[in-house]
């Protein structure tokens, strides 16, 4: 089992505007018997799902995602390493399946991009690679259970106009964000679970992301 998650604490870098999560020691063993936290933080914080209520309005929360799309999935990895400001075209992903096969309806498609190695630098928000619109039409076309990333948004840095996250989430395709570890896993066929928080009505949630060889 390799754990794709990464872990939350106050120093966790957060989208630009949002706020930085905070877990506050509530109750101590030695003045109250037991111990408990605080948790404050966005929905969207550190590894987590973006749901199709999202960006989609009217559409699924993250308490009406089926679990069936989001546990133990088979998983097709689409290896794209970019540089900052890079993006992931339509024809990558057509490439891809011309030397591997046709994304199959109900995998999990997941990008590798390597942008984790930028987690504390400036450019991790800014210059992440993403999917171009037309490459995220091909992917929604294929009717995958969820499309996850590396990165920390499935749109390319800096492009205020969120077409991947629009095309995917308008298509009720859940996206999983800010995955880490994917350089663990060297198998060639492997399974994914992104469990949320069932937080009811909310248009995103933390998730414990694990993969495992199939």
């Amino acid at each position: 089992m390799i754990d794709l998650t990464l872990p939350v604490d106050s120093g966790l870098p957060q989208f630009p505007g949002s706020p930085a999560p905070h877990l506050v020691k509530w109750a101590e063993h030695g003045r109250d018997g037991y111990s408990l936290e605080v948790l404050a933080a966005s929905t969207h914080a550190g590894t987590h799902i973006d749901a199709p209520s999202h960006f989609a309005r009217g559409r699924a929360g993250v308490d009406r995602i089926p679990l069936s799309r989001l546990v133990d999935r088979e998983a097709v990895m689409v290896r794209a390493r970019r540089g900052p400001g890079g993006s992931v075209t339509r024809a990558d992903i057509a490439s891809f399946e011309s030397a591997r096969g046709r994304l199959r309806p109900g995998s999990a498609v997941v990008l590798h991009t390597g942008w984790q190695s930028h987690l504390r630098k400036r450019d991790f928000f800014t210059r992440n690679p993403g999917l171009t619109r037309g490459a995220a039409q091909l992917v929604a076309s294929r009717r995958p259970a969820m499309v996850c990333t590396d990165a920390p948004s499935i749109d390319c840095g800096g492009d205020g106009d969120f077409p991947a996250h629009k095309v995917l989430l308008g298509a009720g395709v859940p996206v999983v964000e800010n995955l880490a570890n994917l350089n663990r896993i060297k198998c060639a066929r492997f399974r994914i679970t992104a469990a949320p928080a069932m937080l009811k009505g909310a248009s995103g949630a933390p998730v414990r992301a694990l993969a495992r060889c199939a």
